[in-house]
């Protein structure tokens, strides 16, 4: 058997990654059925020290202060331990088709708060590229424990199928395939429109200036 690892999903939502990963600790900031834990992603009830990994799905671009959940995971992370994310990510397909079919604000000259509004009505889809391309900067001189790994840009249209956005529309599976071959050759700065991001905790001794 291989190590137990102690790994946090938070907004897992109606999610299945613990289908795949059966000892995950799944979270919601609200009562959800089936979701271990509620929890918010600034004030997590962990030991500190005690998690491998956390990792979320469209979340960061949900949290009003996204500092303080930066802060809060360091508190909780393992050297080495990482934060893995997909995110939203602008280029210049994802901007058409988030600012044209798609509820949440998208907004590339925005600070790194969001207004808060109530659990999960807030948001600014352009967050991520916010903080780790356009501010990426000012993120190392306020995180320098923090370093990030990958960047890598993806799913131009296999989210739009899955029935994403406002356009409530579901391909059939069996063009699955095709789609994400066919991704596979498009020019990712122009056509993603989400980003899978890796962070390490790897310093703990670093001041933390944030």
């Amino acid at each position: 058997m291989g190590i137990q690892k102690n790994v946090l999903e938070i907004g897992s939502g109606a999610g299945f990654l613990k289908d795949y990963i059966p000892s995950i600790f799944t979270s919601e900031v609200m009562e959800v059925k089936n979701v271990d834990l509620v929890a918010d992603a600034t004030q997590l009830p962990f030991p500190s020290r005690s998690l491998d990994a956390i990792v979320m799905t469209d979340v960061l671009h949900h949290i009003p202060c996204p500092k303080d959940f930066f802060i809060e995971a360091m508190r909780c992370l393992r050297p080495g331990g990482k934060i893995l994310m997909i995110e939203p990510w602008p280029t210049p397909w994802s901007e058409f088709v988030y600012k044209n079919f798609h509820s949440e604000p998208f907004n590339k000259k925005g600070d790194w708060t969001i207004p808060i509004s109530g659990p999960l009505s807030g948001a600014n889809g352009s967050l991520p590229w916010i903080l780790f391309h356009r501010d990426l900067a000012q993120f190392k001189e306020s995180f320098p424990q923090l370093k990030i790994t990958k960047i890598d840009l993806m799913m131009p249209f296999s989210y739009l199928m899955s029935g994403g956005v406002s356009i409530r529309f579901s391909a059939p599976g069996f063009l699955y395939r095709l789609t994400r071959h066919i991704e596979s050759l498009l020019n990712l700065e122009r056509w993603a429109m989400f980003a899978y991001i890796e962070i390490e905790f790897f310093s703990p001794e670093a001041s933390i200036n944030a």
